[in-house]
Parts: structure tokens; C-alpha cells; sequence
């Protein structure tokens, strides 16, 4: 909605464009900022991404994780699904991690079934709860 929001700024402004992940983690770093005292990063190589560094936010003094992902050509859903659990093992695994909240921004629609994978990927145990969020629907 945000990204919409500045797409359709008028009087010929220029606009803010969100092209990757690494832009859109920097307007999320921004936006978290504003709720949040404390954002911490993380920088980690998950498997999938061939030793590329990943940014990860950290609030609650650890306790929570927060990944963005975004869509684009030649990622499929099942690769989305398997990052998706490869970050929840990681964050699962840290002796005061709580919570994983997963943004996926998939401007395009290349999920199929939004509502379903987060369905899918969202999950609360006893010590660890995954939140997943696509947005827009």
C-alpha cells in the first residue's frame, strides 16, 4: 500500500522506486523506525542465497526477526516456501529468539495464492510463532 501510495504522487514529483529487495528493505528499516526505539540488523548467508549477504531486523532486544522478501522472475513459490523455512530455522534456533514475521512484497501477483501461503507458512508452537505476510493480495 505504501509503495502504491508513493507511485501516484502528483503534480509530476518524483517518486520513490521500490526495483528490489535491497530497496524495499530500506524503506522497511525506515517505516520500522518510526513504530520502534530500537531496530537492530543482522546480516547472515542463508543457503539459498549462494553466500550473498541478507539483512535482517532485529526488535525486542532480539526476541523478534524480521526478514523481506521480495518477488520477482525466476523466483518460484516453492523456492519463497524453502527461504521461508531455511530463515525459520535460523531464527528458531537463537536461545531468546520468540517470533519470525516474513513480509513478502510481491507487486506483480507472481504468488498465486497469497492468502493460502501465508496460511501455509504461519505457525505458533509452544517457544516460536512464524508470521507471514504477502502483500498486496
Amino acid at each position: 500500500m505504501i509503495a502504491r501510495q508513493l507511485r501516484l504522487r502528483g503534480e509530476y514529483r518524483p517518486t520513490l522506486e521500490i526495483n528490489d529487495e535491497y530497496d524495499l528493505q530500506d524503506l522497511f528499516y525506515a517505516l520500522l523506525r518510526l513504530q520502534f526505539d530500537e531496530v537492530g540488523t543482522e546480516e547472515w548467508s542463508p543457503p539459498y542465497a549462494n553466500g550473498t549477504q541478507r539483512t535482517t531486523f532485529l526488535l525486542d532486544w532480539g526476541q523478534t526477526a524480521v526478514v523481506v522478501k521480495q518477488t520477482r522472475s525466476g523466483l518460484s513459490t516453492k523456492e519463497l516456501v524453502e527461504q521461508v523455512k531455511a530463515d525459520t530455522a535460523q531464527y528458531a534456533a537463537r536461545p531468546n529468539g520468540r517470533t519470525l514475521v516474513c513480509f513478502i512484497y510481491d507487486p506483480e501477483g507472481r504468488v498465486g495464492n497469497p492468502r493460502g501461503l501465508e496460511a501455509d507458512l504461519t505457525k505458533t508452537t509452544d517457544r516460536f510463532t512464524v508470521e507471514v505476510i504477502v502483500a498486496p493480495k
